[in-house]
């Protein structure tokens, strides 16, 4: 039996599933950490991918590989291979000025034009730019820039390739002409280097190289984390993901892209060729652990608290901007705790309006999309936060439609494996979704809990 392999290459850590193609039932899998911090050697994703692909231990019938990974890194390399420094991660926002600069001197229509986003410190144009300010030596060494996935599909096969969904995060890829915006590297950057061809959908950019597997499997174009996980899922329209982990993004695929100024959308590309509106949000689940934390109780009981407690939570609004927040765009933000009475000052109400905040700050982006013109039929509830019974509860009669929880699974690493298939045998597998849990809107108190929600964020911060 044919087997392919997917790689998901996350900030924390990489894992390795080995599928069967036929029908996407996982057979092996492995996993290895990445170190801590914003920046890296890019070398150790390498090394990690080594490490998972031993634990996942493939046979030898492998046919196709593909890497999805943390979008926007920016890896630098000399005219050896080498990095003139080390990568610098999405969540680096040390080029935060330079992403405000670029703004000012374009502004944001010209950026949403040239490349359907507006520039913030997450993109790899902003870190090119801090290094040409702040580090001018090593600029002049640079030769070639890749992304992280970019890096990894080297080390498979000898060859830099990229993808459509991971190129719209850099700021110098235009997903609407599928073609790389020279011109912007050249004012911000100084000049430009050599960059990835871009691979399109279901076709390869190399054949995995000797010493990962034997045979002469394809490795497909890869994709960005979220590009990667809408594949896994096998998203439909109508249908839109909202991922709870330590983040919070939501976003769908589109067969149009979404043109939004204001820089709350923005405009990537998702990994079949259409285009992938997104949204992210700085507070999530850690919404959720820094409550438990300030009432001294575990992440279970605070669930508890949650369920047992009064549906709106006594009355008690949680604006969950705890280290600021990107959408809405408050950077210098805080958390806001309003309606606070003695009466409803207890463990239970705090705990839910923590949930509840979290799934406020949630619907908005869904409401940005719906204002997009984005269908928001159902919603898909993944990643770590989707494990709270209260979370799920709640969620379908915050965000007004119906909530589905997916079974757990590696859905970033199964939607490289999906398109490795697709790169192997031509044509994309259809595999079957197992849902866990589906829940639909309850009563009218979710709309009375965000109408209060919205009133008090409009009341502390006028948007």
């Amino acid at each position: 039996m044919n087997t392919v392999i997917g790689v998901d290459s996350s900030t924390q850590s990489c894992k390795v599933l080995v599928v069967d193609p036929d029908n996407g039932r996982v057979l092996s899998s492995g996993s290895a950490p990445h170190p801590d911090g914003t920046s890296v050697d890019p070398a150790v994703w390498v090394d990690a991918l080594r490490t998972a692909w031993a634990g996942a231990a493939p046979a030898d019938d492998v046919a196709g590989v593909s890497v999805a990974a943390q979008q926007h890194g920016m890896v630098a390399l000399d005219s050896a291979g080498q990095p003139v420094h080390d990568a610098l991660l999405w969540n680096d926002t040390r080029s935060a000025p330079q992403a405000a600069a670029m703004l000012t001197e374009l502004g944001a229509d010209a950026w949403v034009d040239a490349v359907n986003v507006v520039p913030v410190a997450s993109f790899t144009l902003t870190k090119l730019a801090w290094l040409a300010q702040h580090r001018p030596e090593l600029a002049e060494r640079v030769d070639r820039v890749v992304l992280p996935h970019d890096y990894l599909n080297h080390a498979l096969t000898g060859e830099y390739f990229t993808d459509r969904s991971d190129a719209s995060g850099t700021a110098y890829f235009s997903p609407t002409t599928d073609s790389y915006r020279t011109d912007l590297l050249e004012k911000f950057f100084g000049r430009v280097p050599l960059l990835p061809p871009v691979v399109a959908p279901g076709d390869h950019g190399g054949r995995l190289l000797p010493g990962w597997s034997a045979g002469t499997a394809v490795v497909g174009a890869g994709a960005g984390d979220n590009a990667g996980a809408a594949l896994g899922l096998g998203l439909n329209e109508g249908e839109v993901v909202v991922s709870i982990g330590t983040s919070g993004t939501v976003f769908t695929s589109a067969a149009a892209p979404s043109r939004d100024p204001s820089g709350a959308v923005a405009g990537f590309a998702d990994a079949t060729g259409n285009h992938l509106p997104l949204l992210a949000m700085i507070n999530s689940a850690r919404v959720m652990t820094a409550t438990a934390a300030m009432l001294n109780v575990s992440l279970a009981e605070l669930d508890r608290l949650a369920t047992q407690a009064e549906y709106d939570a006594g009355g008690l609004s949680f604006l969950p901007y705890l280290d600021g927040e990107r959408t809405p765009n408050l950077p210098d933000a805080r958390g806001t705790l309003a309606g606070l009475t003695r009466a409803n000052m207890t463990p239970g109400n705090i705990a839910r309006a923590a949930v509840l905040g979290v799934l406020n700050s949630l619907a908005d982006a869904l409401e940005v999309l719906k204002g997009h013109g984005v269908p928001v039929e159902k919603v898909l509830l993944i990643g770590g936060g989707s494990k709270s019974v209260s979370l799920c509860q709640a969620a379908a009669s915050v965000f007004d439609v119906p909530v589905e929880v997916p079974a757990a699974r590696e859905y970033v690493a199964l939607g490289a494996a999906r398109q490795a298939a697709w790169a192997a045998t031509g044509s994309m597998p259809q595999w079957e979704r197992v849902i866990d849990q589906s829940f639909e809107p309850s009563g009218e108190w979710g709309t009375d809990v965000r109408g209060r929600y919205v009133g008090a964020r409009k009341a502390a911060y006028g948007v």
